[in-house]
């Protein structure tokens, strides 16, 4: 994926605006879950943030202020209560089911004070699903895993207050199941083998499918009929669910048993975005 299209997207550009509008001022230190590129990083050092930059491989970012670390969000390797703000997007619908609402545990452990977690909103991840060339397994689309919701995530982080929350953008209309099926029967050609996540079954790159046989043609036509004749009855809605979480202050208490002082920061305003 080129980067540097990707961040200067309209669409990009809004997500993250959004969120780095939604980080509180007076933060001194911060982890970036899933840093990539270290795009976010860096706009947080840009506030005189102390960072660390966490990712699956160890980022190789040529900025001095960031500390580069590899790692995982299901077993983040620091102390209880070690950053005043714990930053998460577009990483927690990657992560395998049974150890979703591990990572999340994590996400809160680590924080002093305030989790800012990113996600697709009601993302439809039948719609764009991808057929692997080697288990001819169907996999969905980005290697999206799992759906969001404002409930979904109050669940994943209950016992943490919701400081606010914004939904951004305008998803795409979804599909059905008729649809996904017939799609799946033509072996789904449409689907997001641009991504850079391989099959989430075998492990193996995607592949775009070879040409469609007569019938594969003729599922791709009714399944498009199908998911066409449900446009009436779709509602618009975001396609980012955006929420600002503040950590319980009682569960402050680090892995020797001590009481981490509370951090001297004051939520900022929340500019742009959908408040609910």
């Amino acid at each position: 994926m080129d980067l540097t299209a990707y961040r200067n997207s309209q669409a990009e550009r809004q997500r993250v605006g959004d969120l780095l509008g939604r980080v509180p001022d007076g933060i001194h230190t911060a982890i970036d879950i899933g840093a990539r590129d270290g795009f976010i990083s860096s706009k947080l050092a840009d506030r005189s943030v102390r960072v660390t930059a966490l990712d699956l491989e160890r980022p190789t970012l040529a900025d001095s202020r960031i500390v580069c670390v590899k790692g995982t969000a299901t077993a983040l390797d620091f102390e209880d209560a070690s950053f005043d703000l714990v930053f998460c997007a577009e990483v927690l619908e990657h992560i395998a089911p049974p150890e979703l609402a591990k990572a999340c545990r994590e996400l809160v452990r680590v924080s002093r004070r305030y989790v800012l977690i990113g996600v697709p909103y009601k993302q439809d991840i039948r719609q764009g699903r991808t057929t692997c060339r080697q288990c001819g397994r169907t996999n969905p689309p980005w290697g999206h895993v799992n759906a969001f919701d404002e409930r979904r995530l109050a669940t994943l982080f209950a016992g943490c207050s919701v400081l606010d929350q914004a939904f951004v953008g305008e998803a795409e209309m979804g599909t059905n199941w008729i649809a996904a099926g017939l799609m799946s029967a033509a072996g789904n050609p449409f689907g997001t083998y641009e991504q850079e996540e391989p099959c989430v079954h075998c492990g193996a790159a995607l592949r775009r499918p070879p040409d469609r046989t007569v019938v594969q043609k003729v599922c791709t036509r009714l399944a498009e009929y199908t998911r066409t004749a449900q446009r009436p009855f779709f509602k618009p809605r975001g396609n980012w669910l955006h929420v600002l979480f503040e950590r319980p202050r009682a569960s402050g208490a680090n892995r020797h048993g001590e009481g981490g002082p509370p951090s001297a920061v004051t939520p900022r305003g929340f500019p742009g975005g959908q408040a609910s």
